[in-house]
């Protein structure tokens, strides 16, 4: 790993760590296969349990910043989840290996996971949105020579990315705030 690359990936870890402040964080390296391993050589996940700033789980990526940045500047992606579990780990390589792997992702982008969120879930789409549950204070995450935005992948369904198709990201999002959906309940209904 270039020095460059380990200090983002260490920036990107202090920067979560001092974000879910009083939280457990777990650092899980990825281990994507030789071929993979070559478009993210430096891939984590931030595994942060429960505490004092949320009651649920956080998954956080460190090592996409490093693989993507153009002029100091690049995504990382956070998801949040009821439970901690390997799938949702697994989830994130691999939202990082669609970004780095050549179909880049931004606000507003939405990608098919190609299976249900959790078993039985209608989820089956990620949606690229705003870290509405944790703020502007973990989107923002300074760099050595540059910044990261942090960027949150909300598990959303095939019928909701359609109405996002033909009445726009903003018309989704007020459905979710009418519905007042729990972005973390893998079953509930879609809002379409």
């Amino acid at each position: 790993m270039s020095d460059a690359r380990l200090l983002a990936v260490e920036a990107v870890e202090s920067h979560v760590r001092a974000f879910f402040e009083g939280h457990s964080v777990e650092v899980v390296v990825c281990d994507l296969g030789p071929e993979r391993r070559e478009v993210l050589p430096d891939l984590r996940v931030l595994v942060v349990g429960p505490g004092p700033r949320s009651d649920t789980w956080a998954y956080v990526t460190a090592g996409c910043w490093a693989a993507m940045e153009k002029d100091g500047h690049g995504l990382e992606f956070v998801m949040t989840a009821h439970v901690r579990d390997q799938q949702f780990i697994d989830l994130m390589a691999m939202i990082t290996y669609y970004h780095c792997g050549g179909h880049q992702l931004d606000l507003e982008h939405s990608m098919p996971i190609g299976e249900p969120w959790v078993p039985g879930s209608n989820c089956d789409h990620l949606l690229i949105s705003l870290p509405y549950l944790h703020g502007p204070d973990l989107e923002h995450c300074p760099l050595p020579g540059g910044h990261t935005r942090i960027l949150w992948t909300l598990p959303v369904t095939a019928a909701e990315i359609e109405f996002r198709r033909h009445q726009g990201h903003e018309a989704l999002e007020q459905l979710f705030d009418e519905a007042e959906i729990i972005p973390t309940d893998p079953f509930r209904a879609s809002v379409v």
